[in-house]
């Protein structure tokens, strides 16, 4: 997986401290070796990269100490265990064995700043450094300036909020009606705040990953007004349109990370074919992924699958064990190093659609899901009653038992899924009817709301001036003006959905979608707010 930006290289050629060095041996050892991501001070951002040697490496452990008051909070790609200013990293379940002089990265934020190196770091026993267990010390070598390329300028990067994602899709056909380009990522402040991005969607054709618009992904022309880095395309270049200005962002903020999903609602009824061939289905999307001209965009793949062995916009009978044989196939295609992501149902009800497929199983093979906890309710009832599309608890009156949030959490939770590998979902959008006398929830109605784009849904950034809220309900507002009444969340209540994330041990938040939030990130900035 090509992910190196310009950016992280300069980074790493400024910030990479090896433990030591050992003295030159016939065979080559297996090492370890620390870096560091990011800086902002009061925190850091770090990774450590596992290479074997000139044999294979079945399994790792990797222990250090750390100085001082330094702590780390979370770690990613390895499992941590700490024993006060001990801490030991072992390999996941899901990463194969190393083969000879192949490598490995985990990563971890931590706090203070200004950690340029470890102490007492052992690889599966033996010094990092690869060396003899009590080799003579030696100093530690300074890197050059004049050994780094010329450095270009970055804006200023918000660390990860205490090492917990935050999640935004970008959809490929915002770029048409909503004129929402990548560069609004940037220019809004949510590009700083983010930790993925989300490209929305692939395709799935003839069991097949497939792209859904070559124009909007890599064929449009950017002009200087709306590039991110105000430099226009020229007709020659190798790669235009989304993808290159993705390409472009990153180098702004090179710890961002992006995900190609596959799927969303109007294409998963392509999936039950790719069930039927995992491995070419995996191989498929590998090659659409990591197509030599876009390699270096993505850093993963997203799966986005409504619904396995259950129904959507259409019905999938493949069976319960398809989705965790689909997520295992792209782990072992893409590798230990690519991330591989899900977004998921959030129906927690016994017998529902969590209950329809091997979430559970499938979790070895995953870094983590995003359990689509929104739209439970909505205009699609066109009569009502009324209920808020996203409740992160129940309420008295709740039309469906069991469609909230919260329940979804636990519900994953109880198939063995780590806490650590689940985000709560947002929508920066509202449902709403028309037609509506009542105030609080339960009302009838005559059918959809107005919508700018849709009937029936309205972005956050236009429903906070045209129908601001009057009430809240199971966590999240709601909205009465005239005769129309909409459920949309706020700064204040992501606010206690971001508590809810944190006191629930989540790996953080993620949202649907960009070009819902107000022009300054409004939404976005209280999510990330929320998580530190």
């Amino acid at each position: 997986m090509r992910r190196i930006t310009i950016g992280s290289l300069i980074a790493a050629a400024a910030l990479l401290v090896p433990f030591g060095f050992g003295q030159a041996a016939a065979a080559t050892p297996a090492t370890a070796t620390y870096a560091v991501d990011q800086d902002w001070g009061s925190g850091f951002q770090g990774k450590v990269t596992v290479k074997a040697g000139d044999t294979a490496l079945p399994t790792w452990t990797v222990e250090f100490d750390l100085p001082g008051a330094t702590t780390i909070s979370s770690a990613w790609d390895a499992d941590m265990v700490k024993s006060g200013n001990h801490y030991t990293f072992t390999k996941k379940s899901w990463a194969g064995p190393l083969a000879a002089g192949a490598s490995f990265s985990f990563g971890f934020v931590g706090a203070p700043g200004g950690l340029s190196a470890v102490q007492n770091c052992k690889l599966n026993g033996a010094p990092c450094t690869g060396g003899p267990v009590n080799p003579s010390p030696s100093p530690t070598p300074t890197v050059s300036p004049s050994a780094s390329p010329s450095p270009s300028p970055t804006p200023t990067v918000t660390p990860p909020p205490g090492g917990k994602k935050v999640i935004g899709y970008f959809t490929n056909w915002g770029v048409y009606g909503r004129q929402f380009y990548v560069k609004n990522l940037h220019t809004s402040g949510s590009a700083a705040k983010l930790t993925h991005i989300l490209y929305a969607f692939g395709n799935v054709q003839n069991g097949q990953c497939t792209i859904s618009d070559s124009y909007a992904d890599y064929e449009m022309a950017y002009t200087t007004a709306n590039s991110v880095d105000g430099v226009a395309d020229t007709w020659d270049q190798p790669l235009r349109g989304n993808f290159n200005q993705l390409r472009k962002l990153k180098a702004m903020y090179p710890g961002l990370k992006v995900i190609f999903s596959i799927g969303g609602w109007t294409y998963s009824g392509g999936f039950t074919q790719a069930a039927a061939n995992p491995t070419a289905f995996a191989n498929s999307c590998y090659n659409m992924v990591e197509d030599p001209r876009w390699a270096d965009v993505f850093d993963g793949i997203d799966i986005d699958w409504e619904y396995p062995n259950a129904c959507g916009l259409s019905c999938d009978a493949s069976g319960f064990a398809s989705f965790k044989n689909v997520m295992q196939a792209l782990r072992a295609k893409f590798g230990p190093n690519a991330l591989v992501t899900a977004a998921i149902t959030a129906d927690g009800t016994n017998g529902g659609k969590i209950d329809a497929a091997d979430y559970g199983g499938a979790a070895q093979y995953v870094d983590f899901y995003m359990p689509m906890t929104y739209d439970y309710f909505g205009a699609f009832a066109a009569q009502g009653p009324t209920a808020p599309h996203s409740p992160l608890t129940s309420y008295t009156g709740i039309p469906t038992a069991g469609f909230y949030s919260d329940l979804a959490i636990q519900k994953l939770k109880s198939k063995g899924i780590p806490a650590a590998k689940l985000l709560l979902g947002i929508g920066f959008y509202g449902r709403g009817w028309t037609g509506v006398t009542q105030s609080a929830p339960g009302g009838s109605a005559t059918g959809a709301a107005p919508g700018t784009y849709e009937a029936g849904i309205e972005d956050y950034k236009v429903l906070k001036t045209r129908c601001p809220a009057t009430g809240t309900v199971g966590g999240t507002a709601y909205a009465h003006c005239g005769n129309q009444w909409w459920s949309y969340d706020t700064p204040a209540t992501i606010a206690g959905k971001m508590t809810y994330a944190k006191n629930q041990g989540l790996a953080g938040a993620f949202f649907w979608e960009t070009s819902g939030d107000t022009a300054n990130g409004e939404l976005i900035t209280a999510m990330s707010n929320g998580l530190k």
